[in-house]
């Protein structure tokens, strides 16, 4: 009977660390973007993680009268796989890692434009602040949690 308890305790441990694995990141799920210039809603954005990174993907658009009801990435840079590809399912987040409080080292893509900017994320106040830079400037837009 000795000889299980050291093993019941490695199962107990092990059990227990697996469960902190699978408790959800808070970054996960589907976000509404809002355009920082326009302030309207632009699409939902699904953040989900794999291989230990975090990547969002356009889930739907939100498209006025007379705008294309599916646009391509017409604008993106010629030696993206993105390049003429439709905008609605496309990987626009890309390889952010967490780092404390925040999500860094990847990189966020605007299709509208066709450019590609390194990316921080962070929540506050149960918003995601969404940050692209070039250089030293950036602009940061808040998106929120769809329910």
């Amino acid at each position: 009977m000795k000889r299980y308890i050291p093993l019941l305790v490695i199962f107990v441990l092990l059990g227990m660390s697996r469960l902190s694995f699978a408790q959800q990141d808070p970054l996960i799920g589907k976000w509404k973007t809002i355009d920082d210039e326009t302030h309207e809603p632009k699409s939902i954005v699904e953040i989900y993680m794999k291989d230990g990174k975090f990547y969002g993907r356009i889930d739907s658009l939100f498209r006025k009268p007379g705008e294309d009801p599916n646009p391509i990435c017409d604008k993106c840079p010629d030696d993206d796989p993105r390049k003429n590809k439709p905008v609605k399912g496309m990987v626009i987040i890309k390889d952010m890692v967490k780092k404390g409080n925040e999500y860094v080292g990847g990189t966020i893509l605007d299709p509208k434009k066709g450019k590609i900017y390194r990316c921080k994320l962070w929540l506050e106040d149960g918003k995601l602040k969404v940050r692209g830079y070039i250089l030293f400037l950036h602009r940061t837009q808040t998106w929120y949690r769809v329910k």
